[in-house]
């Protein structure tokens, strides 16, 4: 078989999904048997102080025989979440004008914690 045609056979159909951070990938790929599959891929761009950059990837193989129970699930958690907690995303860091306020009861506590410190001195001891 020609190098061509390996590549055709890996590239059978594909989408991609671009997130922030992350893109997926969903890809239709064949076996040596000449069956389809699937293959979705997470890749999480991460920055270094250098500015240099890597990828850390997941892949999940998703067979035919699975895609009925896989489409069930997917389907009944997805409505989970979003009949439970809406569309809306509710993340702090996803919030731009997110400022974090602090308790007023823990600010107490931690003042009263201070007040009963003893600060001793080791040539005290």
């Amino acid at each position: 078989m020609r190098e061509n045609d390996m590549l055709e056979k890996d590239e059978i159909f594909s989408k991609v999904l671009r997130a922030g951070r992350r893109t997926y990938f969903f890809d239709v790929r064949a076996t040596k048997a000449d069956d389809y599959y699937i293959t979705i891929t997470e890749s999480k761009k991460f920055t270094e102080e250098d500015g240099s950059f890597h990828f850390k990837k997941h892949k999940i193989y998703l067979y035919k025989e699975d895609f009925t129970a896989f489409k069930e699930i997917l389907d009944e958690m997805t409505s989970f979440v979003l009949n439970n907690k809406g569309e809306e995303v509710i993340s702090e860091r996803h919030q731009k004008d997110f400022k974090r306020e602090y308790n007023s009861e823990s600010s107490e506590e931690t003042t009263q914690s201070e007040k009963s410190f003893t600060d001793i001195d080791f040539d005290d001891i």
